[in-house]
């Protein structure tokens, strides 16, 4: 195995397939990384077996020379009895010798309180401090009497042919000291400072001393929680916006805010907006300062350059990369980062057992200077212009401006990410619902011979304009009401990411609508003020859908709007616009087109009704709940098709228009997936918009085929 120069590790959490945690473990080992941490996630999975798959997985490689470690870091003594741990480290052992490493600790007392077991800090020391010792002797073949004194004492049948590190985690005093007492090593949780760890660091080598141990012996190893982006902004923005990030800045102790210069009062406010899960307020209120002094946010270089200011400053032996986000993508950044890292130059001075800081390195934060939030932050702590790079600029909402920090993008870069972000946030895919209907009304024009091209294209481009400022405006305040978060599989993530602020989104879409209006205004001087009535009543209809003060789709008024839009309004509107007359017949098309349409968004409220529920969002599907949501949705689909069949048995549309029947599987599998999603199946209908939008262009194309095959026939 090839070592890097500079100790480095990963860290993840028991969560997610598997066989990606083992491919992750080889990854690192294949770039030289020292170790691959896992710390044990209650109430997700096991970290044990997440570490003997990997162990077993890296064994099996049969690289003999390997000296990459597998760590659990850390297990609880308070839910784990300490003969398993015995025997957990004697099988690991046994599966990859002398690679193994466990970590010790007790959780947050909130979790423990959650599992019911109860906690005070004297007991639990004495718990963490107690296991080290028996465990040691355990493995060292002894004998220990651990239960009832009327039994014989214990004894392990496989002890670990191999010392097996012990390192304590755990940051109150009484910890460390233990630590520096008699364990092999200390391994810091996520979110501590530079601050915080060198008095920890300090306290441990204080004990060591008094104890008579050599300080230099004890390993010191920190989780760094850690996001890459193309840029520090996307970084900070998208970390801003993660419910865990929240979490971590929620729970920060008293004594962790004050070393690094905030003041408590952020932090709670913080916690208040997370327990009232309203994560749009809770990152607002996060200042790019907090991020700086608590985590690795920026580009791979960035994130290297900060481990390093942790190693240095704090005289951390072995930085742990552990990534907010969980994703293959961010695991392989982060092994960039860790050999970026382990390539900077040597510091000329690190703080140590041995050494004392150089005075730009103290212990003792700056004085804090008031943060956009209102808190206090040490803007000298926790990063330095050469790490953090230039403060974020701030937009006059108060969010982080997205160009801001950008100096490792070219004009290139700058240019197709912005245009990248406006694509993603306009949602192309769903134009669907767009195209069709103004499709349709020109083809119904075309079999009355009355189409006319020029008048045609202003009044698709319009429309599709139209919709494009609708998502834009239902993206912002999506965002804002805290209904899409940075996991929400459907959602756009332009804003979520900062790629555009919130104030930018809303002039792109005003902006698209001033488009729209103007090609507007150009048809109704063609055919008359109706157009402009007509475009009234659209603009209204797309922007009130989740904008102040209409919000229509909040008042469960969404789907019928959307399917009278798309439908009668759309359709009729494209006729008037190209033919400069009305015809009833375009509200005879129109009724499967916007049923259609109807059916697609409340697949999308049927999906979603958990999320709007919780974020008090009052949809059509929330108003009646999953039970009649479910039938709803068939209710609509097929209507779609009834409505069809009944305009072709009176003759309202001519009998090639049937051709729409050929779009007959898609409505197969929509219907198959949404009884499944009534089954209690959430993956079946975690797409159903997107199947819909697929069966609604099917129906509509072959709609429109055979509107205009009847021309060709007659």
């Amino acid at each position: 195995m090839r070592a890097l120069s500079r100790r480095v590790g990963l860290g993840i959490a028991a969560r997610g397939d598997v066989e990606d945690a083992i491919e992750w473990a080889r990854r690192s080992r294949d770039a030289g990384l020292e170790a691959i941490w896992i710390h044990d996630s209650y109430f997700e999975r096991d970290a044990v077996t997440y570490a003997t798959a990997i162990a077993t997985a890296l064994s099996l490689d049969g690289h003999d020379s390997d000296q990459f470690r597998v760590a659990l870091g850390a297990v609880n003594p308070l839910t784990r009895h300490l003969m398993v741990l015995a025997m957990t480290g004697s099988s690991l052992d046994d599966i990859l010798p002398e690679r193994i490493t466990m970590a010790m600790g007790t959780a947050q007392p909130v979790r423990l309180a959650q599992m019911g077991i109860p906690y005070s800090v004297e007991d639990a020391v004495a718990k963490v401090s107690d296991t080290i010792d028996k465990l040691r002797l355990l493995w060292a073949g002894e004998r220990i009497m651990i239960g009832s004194p009327n039994l014989p004492p214990i004894q392990p049948m496989f002890p670990p042919v191999h010392r097996i590190p012990l390192y304590m985690a755990a940051n109150k005093h009484e910890y460390l000291d233990v630590a520096g007492q008699k364990a092999d090593g200390y391994l810091a949780k996520p979110c501590e400072s530079i601050p915080s760890l060198q008095k920890i660091h300090g306290r441990i080598w204080e004990a060591a001393r008094a104890a008579g141990r050599d300080p230099a012996e004890i390993d010191t190893a920190a989780y760094l929680l850690s996001l890459v982006d193309k840029t520090r902004r996307e970084a900070l923005n998208r970390a801003k916006r993660e419910p865990f990030v929240i979490y971590m800045m929620s729970i920060l102790t008293p004594v962790s805010m004050n070393r690094a210069g905030f003041d408590i009062e952020l932090r709670d406010r913080i916690g208040a907006a997370w327990k009232a899960e309203d994560y749009h307020e809770a990152g607002k209120l996060i200042p790019d300062e907090m991020l700086d002094a608590f985590m690795l946010c920026g580009t791979r270089e960035d994130v290297a350059e900060k481990a390093m200011a942790f190693h240095a400053r704090t005289g951390l032996d072995l930085p742990l990369l552990q990534p907010v986000v969980q994703e293959r993508h961010q695991i392989l950044e982060l092994i960039e980062s860790a050999k970026l890292y382990a390539a900077l130059p040597a510091p000329a001075t690190v703080f140590g057992p041995e050494r004392t800081a150089v005075p730009s390195l103290a212990v003792a934060p700056s004085p804090p200077a008031a943060s956009p939030s209102g808190g206090l932050v040490a803007a000298s702590v926790g990063s330095s212009s050469s790490v953090a790079g230039p403060a974020a600029a701030v937009s006059d909402e108060g969010a982080p401006d997205s160009l801001a920090n950008d100096r490792r993008l070219n004009v290139f870069d700058r240019v197709w990410r912005r245009a990248s972000a406006a694509y993603e946030i306009v949602r192309p895919f769903a134009y669907t619902v767009t195209v069709i209907p103004v499709l349709a009304g020109g083809a119904l024009s075309a079999v009355d011979g009355r189409f006319q091209l020029v008048p045609f294209l202003a009044a698709l481009v319009a429309s599709m304009l139209i919709q494009s400022g609708t998502n834009v405006v239902n993206e912002v305040e999506d965002v804002r009401k805290g209904i899409d978060t940075i996991t929400s599989p459907r959602a756009s993530h332009a804003v979520l990411k900062g790629r555009f602020t919130e104030n930018g989104a809303y002039a792109f879409a005003l902006g698209m609508f001033a488009v729209a209006i103007t090609l507007g205004l150009y048809i109704a001087y063609l055919r008359g003020p109706i157009i402009i009535a007509l475009g009234i009543v659209g603009l209204i209809g797309g922007y009130g859908y989740t904008a102040p003060p209409f919000r229509l789709k909040y008042r469960a008024l969404g789907v019928p709007v959307v399917g009278l839009l798309t439908g009668p309004l759309m359709v009729a509107g494209t006729y008037v616009a190209v033919t400069g007359t009305f015809s009833p017949i375009t509200l005879v098309l129109s009724a499967p087109i916007g049923l259609m349409v109807a059916a697609i968004v409340h697949g999308n409220d049927w999906r979603d009704i958990s999320d709007d529920s919780r974020a008090g969002i009052h949809t059509l599907s929330a108003a009646i709940g999953k039970y009649w949501a479910r039938y709803a949705y068939v209710g609509f689909v097929l209507a779609a098709y009834a409505s069809l069949g009944l305009s072709i048995a009176v003759k309202a549309l001519p009998a090639t228009t049937g051709l729409a029947l050929f779009s007959l599987p898609f409505l197969a599998q929509v219907i198959g997936n949404a009884e499944l999603g009534a089954q209690g199946q959430a993956r079946a209908i975690a797409k159903i918009d997107l199947e819909t939008a697929h069966l609604h262009l099917a129906f509509g194309t072959l709609l429109v085929a055979g509107l205009l095959l009847s021309l060709s026939i007659r």
